[in-house]
């Protein structure tokens, strides 16, 4: 990798110990959110005992956004023209040479966001942007506004409604820019830079087939057909540069993207079965990492900042190492999940709870549990219903009497 990350991201990693006051003591939580396919219902659960701490009802099937603190999951409901909003009940309060950790209840906020087709959900420093692919709207609220029981949202309306995506940056918000033709049937061409007054600022920057963004350090990539538009933040607002592919590159585009942690890349889906590891800054950013089988899910992990992790419809997980960019280990864990179909169909989907890497299994209603470090299977969680989308949240840090 080219550079290390210097931030500080106490809720998605699991610290080693610090040094403890007398009247403090070290501890680690963590809980897994899991939501039903076909169901209503999101569970909150304990990652180790497997037992339910809390189950809530939505209004439809939800997909699964965890904000980038930990304290707050957004229930995106595309089918039910809303987004609930819950309390994940954990949090590590920074205080430089060691964290508090604080545990609560989960629980379902009273603030609702309201709209048609809610589709993609942008956290970028506590500043979280929520669109609505059929009203062609964006919703922005702060974390700690919700948190502290605010309904203080601004709404920007766009040209037409679309699939589109809005990140709110410092004082602006990116928006994108639908095609001038066939608004809802093909992607946004662009991003807009919009002022606080709601005007734009410059010109369009170019990103045709726009879809998929992340951000890893300083730098916020969105996915274009073309390349990459990279983010970062100057003197006077956002500075936007195009990434153009590298020649090596087949033909493909990305159009899913993660940002690491701890280290500085980015991981995207290049057809479907392989994927791409992009380091802005090398001279030859792109490299390519071919697949056994078709890519279901990826996921990248904040405690081993150097693995990734892909699970293909052969029913594999791969550990990828994204300093190598090799797949070092794969294992077995379930029946073929197989590609063809609807985009939307159950699958399984993964997230990394410190020590453990969860990976659902909604064919057959469990959870599988492997050990992070030996990369091996450690156990399965009983769920019913068809459990699909699922994010921990968890930490470590000091406790106070």
């Amino acid at each position: 990798m080219s550079r290390h990350l210097k931030t500080v991201l106490p809720l998605a990693m699991a610290f080693g110990c610090v040094a403890m006051s007398a009247q403090a003591e070290e501890q680690t939580a963590w809980r897994l959110f899991v939501s039903d396919h076909a169901e209503p219902t999101i569970r909150a659960l304990d990652p180790q005992t497997g037992k339910i701490i809390d189950t809530f009802k939505v209004k439809a099937p939800a997909g699964l956004s965890l904000s980038d603190s930990g304290k707050t999951i957004f229930a995106v409901e595309r089918d039910g023209a809303e987004v609930a909003i819950l309390s994940t009940g954990i949090a590590v309060e920074d205080h430089g040479a060691h964290g508090d950790l604080k545990v609560e209840a989960p629980r379902l906020l009273d603030l609702k966001l309201e709209g048609q087709r809610p589709s993609h959900f942008v956290d970028h420093n506590g500043n979280i942007a929520q669109f609505f692919d059929g009203d062609g709207v964006v919703k922005v609220v702060k974390e700690k506004d919700v948190l502290a029981g605010k309904n203080d949202v601004r709404s920007i309306k766009l040209a037409s409604p679309h699939h589109g995506v809005a990140i709110s940056y410092g004082n602006t918000v990116l928006v994108t820019e639908p095609h001038p033709e066939k608004p809802v049937d093909e992607l946004p061409v662009g991003i807009k830079v919009l002022g606080g007054d709601g005007f734009p600022i410059g010109s369009l920057h170019e990103c045709p087939d726009l879809h998929g963004e992340a951000s890893s350090g300083n730098i916020l990539a969105i996915a274009c057909k073309t390349g990459l538009l990279l983010v970062k933040s100057g003197e006077g607002g956002p500075e936007i540069e195009h990434q153009p592919y590298s020649k090596s590159l087949p033909d493909g585009k990305v159009s899913t993207l993660l940002g690491g942690k701890g280290l500085q890349y980015f991981l995207g889906n290049f057809g479907p079965q392989a994927v791409v590891l992009v380091e802005p800054g090398n001279a030859d950013p792109f490299r390519r990492i071919e697949l056994p089988a078709r890519r279901v899910h990826f996921a990248v992990d904040s405690s081993r900042p150097q693995f990734a992790y892909i699970f293909t419809e052969d029913g594999q997980l791969h550990r990828l190492n994204v300093v190598t960019a090799k797949i070092d280990k794969s294992i077995k864990l379930t029946e073929p999940y197989s590609m063809d179909g609807h985009w939307s169909l159950p699958r399984p989907r993964i997230a990394v709870a410190g020590d453990a890497i969860i990976v659902s299994d909604p064919l057959k209603s469990r959870l599988h549990v492997i050990k992070a470090a030996a990369f091996e299977k450690d156990r399965e969680i009983a769920l019913e219903g068809k459990p699909f989308n699922v994010v921990a949240v968890g930490g470590s840090g000091e406790v106070h009497d």
